[in-house]
């Protein structure tokens, strides 16, 4: 039995007044999508436990088969999980985010998705920086994928970790255009200490070569630093001890190599996977095309979605679920019934991001599962209303992997 999830990171919505009151999904072509709504099994699903904010980490977690409560520590140390950073116990891992800032305010979480070579100058320049001046400073900036970036701070005690971890941060794309200090109002000593390098930080990047090149292109500059979502390296048991099957990943985006890494699942990395709207869907499903007669299951994941509901950008996320239905889902539906007489295909966003909120919210999402020669329901299309329609029960995101396995 061979095995395909593909994941529309943010691809569910609301009904949308650009759309004539249709969501994005009902808006567009997406013949493959519906023939496996139609000729599958569907329902509602979530992949966030009410305990834990609709981030991307928690809800691939549980898309992958990993259950949150038993694994989760923070969304930092899971992205950390494909740096190759060598860690200690008192090791506190943050998400680092190269953001703008505009009057005391964040007013672009990405800094016009600045480039990753653009980021990499400034915070290895950052970290020059912050040694020759602070030559006891205990932090270090690892350069990531575009704004997507680490920073770990050694503690000195378990004292000093457990006050790091302790505190709250809040998502930058979470609070776009809100007063920065009314989102680090810290009082303790270790909290402060973080907010001082967040605040340091500007003083250092808004004259940089890098952004004085960018603002002379139109472009918004990184000027900040962004630490959130801290925690220690979580244990994770092997994805093939859990469920016996080979599994591996395609993805662009860091946070869910490192999950696949911690769970000793594969990445199979694809040339042109961007994480963005250029990202190269045809060779995303050629990648898995290539790769699945040495896997059991492969799970594909596309982020471009997610980052066109950040942006508010209705025809960017129609294109995008367009894409990923013409050049992902049909060309490896076709292999998989050419090739395989048992195979199985579900199709799901981790969380919604929609258009009007911009943000990521815990609603609910639709999954279609087609099993080769298995039953239908009677869902017509892939859509939010529809799927909502179908037979499978409600369960825990994090169940897929064992629903598949056991045709439950």
């Amino acid at each position: 039995m061979k095995y395909i999830v593909i994941i529309g990171d943010g691809m569910s919505d609301y009904p949308l007044d650009e759309l004539k009151g249709k969501t994005p999904l009902e808006y567009a072509n997406i013949p493959n999508m519906d023939k496996i709504a139609k000729l599958g099994k569907c329902g509602l699903t979530n992949n966030v436990l009410d305990k834990y904010n609709p981030g991307s980490d928690v809800a691939n977690m549980s898309i992958f088969g990993f259950n949150p409560d038993k694994y989760y520590t923070a969304r930092g140390p899971l992205e950390a999980g494909n740096y190759n950073i060598t860690t200690n116990d008192n090791d506190v891992i943050f998400r680092c985010n190269t953001i703008t800032e505009k009057d005391g305010k964040i007013f672009d979480f990405n800094a016009s998705h600045i480039s990753s070579e653009e980021a990499a100058t400034l915070l290895n320049d950052l970290n020059n920086y912050f040694y020759d001046k602070y030559p006891d400073f205990k932090g270090k900036f690892y350069p990531g994928i575009s704004y997507r970036h680490i920073f770990v701070y050694s503690a000195e005690s378990q004292e000093e970790r457990d006050s790091l971890c302790s505190f709250d941060t809040a998502p930058p794309h979470d609070i776009l255009n809100e007063p920065i200090d009314e989102y680090t109002n810290w009082t303790s000593k270790c909290p402060k200490y973080i907010k001082s390098i967040m605040l340091e930080s500007i003083d250092f990047l808004k004259g940089h070569p890098v952004n004085q090149l960018r603002e002379k292109n139109g472009l918004n500059p990184a000027n900040m630093v962004w630490l959130w979502s801290q925690g220690l390296v979580p244990q994770f048991d092997s994805f093939f001890s859990l469920y016996n099957i080979k599994a591996a990943v395609i993805t662009g985006v860091d946070l869910l190599k490192g999950i696949a890494n911690y769970g000793k699942l594969d990445v199979i990395n694809v040339p042109g996977a961007t994480a963005y709207f250029d990202t190269d869907y045809k060779a995303k499903g050629q990648y898995a095309i290539d790769n699945i007669k040495d896997y059991d299951l492969i799970f594909i994941h596309i982020e471009a979605p997610d980052e066109a509901g950040h942006a508010q950008n209705v025809e960017e996320k129609v294109k995008a679920i367009e894409s990923i239905d013409k050049y992902i889902i049909g060309p490896v539906w076709d292999y998989l019934e050419e090739n395989y007489d048992e195979y199985k295909i579900a199709i799901l966003p981790d969380h919604p991001t929609p258009i009007p909120v911009g943000t990521h919210t815990r609603d609910d999402i639709p999954q279609a599962i087609y099993t080769k020669g298995g039953q239908a329901d009677s869902v017509k299309s892939y859509t939010e209303s529809n799927i909502a329609k179908g037979s499978l029960k409600k369960e825990p995101g994090y169940k897929l992997v064992s629903r598949l396995i056991k045709d439950i």
